[in-house]
């Protein structure tokens, strides 16, 4: 699991360092801060860079969803190491690719409406529905 969890933290710096390498070629002055980055991303002559964002982050997220849509369970499950498990869990994104979008759509959305409560208090209901839904899907689709 600690293999797992430093695969996710390479992929955060990296993502960090895309990020604003992405960012700095389309702001060529200065580096924006926080604010004017979001300013920029609602201004409707910046979608070249909205675009070109959204891209890359979705690039590292699917990369990411790729690796540990049924690893953790499968590490929990057996006694497998990270690099078999994060195998498996490409060979299933590879195998159910449609499904897999859905999912992580369906993830996506049930998060993001959860944190919009106040407090995430949905986080509360949806973190363990969630986490059971992802066992089931991962013993459907390895075991």
């Amino acid at each position: 699991m600690g293999i797992l969890v430093g695969v996710l933290l390479v992929l955060a710096l990296l993502w960090g360092r895309v990020s604003l390498v992405v960012t700095a070629l389309f702001f060529n002055t200065t580096i924006p801060s926080d604010l004017d980055v979001m300013d920029a991303a609602l201004d409707a002559n910046n979608w070249e860079f909205v675009a070109t964002y959204t891209v890359v982050g979705g690039a590292f997220a699917a990369l990411a969803f790729s690796l540990l849509v049924v690893s953790i369970p499968m590490i929990l499950d057996r006694d497998t190491d990270a690099i078999t498990a994060a195998i498996t869990s490409l060979r299933v994104v590879s195998k159910n690719t449609a499904v897999m979008l859905l999912w992580a759509a369906l993830i996506g959305l049930l998060v993001l409406t959860s944190v919009l409560l106040p407090q995430a208090a949905g986080l509360v209901a949806i973190g363990p529905l969630l986490g059971h839904a992802s066992w089931h899907a991962y013993r459907d689709a390895v075991c």
